[in-house]
């Protein structure tokens, strides 16, 4: 599992978690992978996410690839899941879950 954060900004006009996989896909397609279904809603929880999935042949091998991604705070956020069969990458996927955020407490006086 690979989990990135970037940035909103460095990505204009980017205002849903789909519009990511525009350049996503190119760095994917960049590194020999293709597309095996294009990016569509998944829920996880209460959590709605858009993702992708890819592969990539490797020798004998295929290497599988899915990515994950939402819009937090001003930043985009991808979750991807590589393994070499597709069920242990929906093994990864299944055991995602999120959380509502622990309100941090300020310093005590």
């Amino acid at each position: 599992m690979v989990i990135a954060a970037e940035r909103v900004e460095a990505y204009p006009g980017l205002k849903e978690a789909a519009q990511y996989f525009g350049p996503l896909t190119e760095v994917a397609k960049a590194q020999g992978f293709a597309v095996d279904e294009e990016p569509y809603e998944i829920q996880i929880g209460t959590k709605i996410l858009v993702r992708a999935d890819f592969h990539k042949d490797v020798g004998s091998r295929v290497m599988r690839q899915s990515t994950l991604a939402f819009l937090a705070h001003g930043y985009a956020i991808s979750i991807t899941a590589i393994a070499g069969a597709e069920e242990e990458v929906e093994g990864l996927i299944e055991g995602l879950s999120f959380q509502g955020s622990a309100k941090v407490a300020g310093p005590k006086k």
